[in-house]
């Protein structure tokens, strides 16, 4: 078993690398079978976006805060046993093209969610359509979220937002602090939907996006797909894989 180890700059995650590399012998990047990622869910997002190669599976093990896209760091020992009895989920990114006021555009790629909010004291008034068709003429708020199922228990559940079994074929479109229309609580469309956003009055109204940990300033249109051409595998310990804890997370006494 060919294996690379990424580590994120926080000692304990370098230390972990250090002791994996210890008893494990480790190759360059381009000729590994498995790469093993040590550090946070942000590692892990920043370790996904960075890979040359998506057909390279992924497993991690968290040494941050939450590492819910992490294995746990414990019994090492048996890290090779694991790895041969990982459980591969695939990841579908969500891909964005964005054009500014300047009408600069740019493609972002986000496996969590792309997220637009207002930059000024002013709210932000964003139209969206699906396929072409306007659902909503003028979402007016802090901004939206646009989440797939494996980020659905991030940002998006902290702002309301339903979370999503990863076989549910659906991505979620959550409003952050919605004043109008007031009782709007978000969507749940097919991930075969081309998401268009519009940002209106974008010199009055400033809007930024976010893109997993991309940022780009002074939005004017979005338009996002489901990029289904690029999977992405992670793996997991077969008694703690992703598709187990988001069905958990929706049985938690916050």
């Amino acid at each position: 078993m060919k294996v690379t180890v990424l580590a994120s700059h926080k000692l304990k995650a370098k230390n972990l690398a250090q002791s994996i590399e210890g008893f494990m012998k480790t190759v360059p990047v381009e000729q590994a079978e498995i790469i093993i990622a040590i550090g946070g869910d942000g590692f892990m997002l920043h370790t996904l976006h960075q890979l040359k190669n998506h057909k390279i599976p992924v497993y991690g093990i968290n040494t941050g805060t939450i590492g819910f896209l992490l294995n746990n760091a414990e019994q090492l020992e048996t890290l090779e046993e694991k790895l041969a009895n990982a459980k591969p989920t695939i990841l579908l990114p969500l891909k964005a093209e964005v054009t500014d006021i300047f009408g600069q555009s740019s493609e972002v790629q986000a496996f969590n969610e792309i997220s637009l909010f207002r930059s000024s004291a002013q709210t932000s008034k964003i139209s969206i359509k699906l396929n072409d068709k306007t659902q909503l003429n003028s979402l007016i708020g802090d901004g939206l979220i646009v989440a797939t199922p494996a980020g659905s228990t991030a940002y998006n559940l902290s702002a309301g937002g339903p979370i999503l079994p990863l076989e549910s074929g659906l991505i979620a479109l959550t409003p952050i602090c919605p004043f109008r229309p007031r009782r709007w609580k978000g969507a749940l469309v097919p991930n075969s939907i081309k998401v268009e956003l519009e940002v209106l009055h974008p010199d009055q109204r400033p809007v930024k996006l976010t893109a997993d940990q991309r940022l780009i300033h002074k939005v004017h249109t979005v338009n996002i797909r489901l990029d289904s051409s690029m999977p992405y595998t992670l793996l997991f310990d077969p008694n703690h894989h992703l598709e187990e804890r988001i069905l958990h997370e929706q049985f938690l006494e916050h």
